[in-house]
């Protein structure tokens, strides 16, 4: 039995047709994790919902402040190579040039990527870092939540079942605004991430105001290292300061062995790739 699919073109009639059709809808944006899970008979929906034709879903701008918001629809290659992105965040850019290959990244979605919920994916733990926020709609309804909040375990988030994510907001920076993303794998470049660190520090006279270092491919959802964060901030920043740090985030991470590596393997990454992620913003 094949799905029936929708093709709303308004946000509100997106909400409605998953309101009514329920736990037999499933919403699909850029598709290429839809793809898979289809093939390997881990889904079959009754109802598709695609969300291409909404109005302003793949809108990429930037406001006043050098804040920058993605519409949930653009893919990865259109946010890299947006002038937004490019001025403002290029780190994040840079992030999203290192998922998979040239193909996925055509069209996979940023907002699908986020809802997707894939703890090695590279955009979800770069906006983690960063502090984005998502823009959720539930109707005339719309709501701002943070983006490592809506994690819940792995493919799982807090999203209401008739929510959507409507776009992505990364905060603007200030000059002293340091941001890198690293990602670490076994086999090929375009493979997932073994560990991989996004980290965006506040740097005031060699002194670390603010700190956000997170970790993929190392729990259930991108982890936040806050054993490392308390060692640094506020402190000025010292070499043997930086590896000591990034020695405690072993201590924050959940990893599994597969076929990536064993777990101890991957803490012992974290700490590697945390003191390089360190290193590349404070040092």
């Amino acid at each position: 039995m094949s799905a029936e699919y929708h093709e709303p073109r308004a946000w509100d009639e997106a909400v409605a047709t998953l309101q009514e059709h329920g736990d037999d809808a499933l919403v699909l944006a850029g598709g290429t994790a839809y793809t898979l899970l289809l093939r390997q008979g881990l889904i079959r929906p009754g109802h598709v919902i695609g969300l291409r034709r909404l109005p302003g879903a793949a809108r990429i701008d930037a406001d006043a402040h050098g804040g920058v918001s993605i519409g949930a629809m653009a893919t990865h290659t259109q946010a890299l190579r947006s002038e937004a992105v490019r001025e403002h965040w290029p780190e994040l850019g840079a992030a999203l040039a290192k998922v998979a290959t040239i193909r996925i990244r055509n069209q996979a979605t940023v907002g699908g990527s986020v809802a997707h919920a894939d703890p090695a994916s590279d955009a979800p733990v770069m906006l983690c870092a960063l502090g984005a926020q998502a823009v959720v709609v539930s109707g005339s309804e719309r709501r701002r939540a943070p983006v490592d909040e809506l994690f819940v375990d792995t493919f799982t988030t807090s999203l209401a079942p008739h929510e959507l994510i409507h776009s992505v907001e990364i905060p603007g920076r200030t000059p002293w605004t340091r941001a890198a993303y690293l990602k670490y794998t076994l086999r090929s470049v375009d493979d997932y991430a073994t560990v991989s660190v996004a980290v965006r520090a506040e740097i005031t006279d060699g002194v670390v105001e603010q700190l956000r270092v997170f970790l993929g491919g190392v729990g259930a959802t991108p982890m936040r290292a806050t054993s490392t964060e308390r060692a640094l901030r506020g402190r000025r920043v010292e070499p043997r300061a930086l590896g000591d740090a990034a020695a405690l985030a072993r201590n924050d991470v959940d990893p599994a062995d597969d076929v990536r590596g064993s777990a101890a393997y991957k803490r012992e990454m974290t700490r590697v790739f945390t003191e390089r992620a360190l290193r590349s913003v404070l040092a």
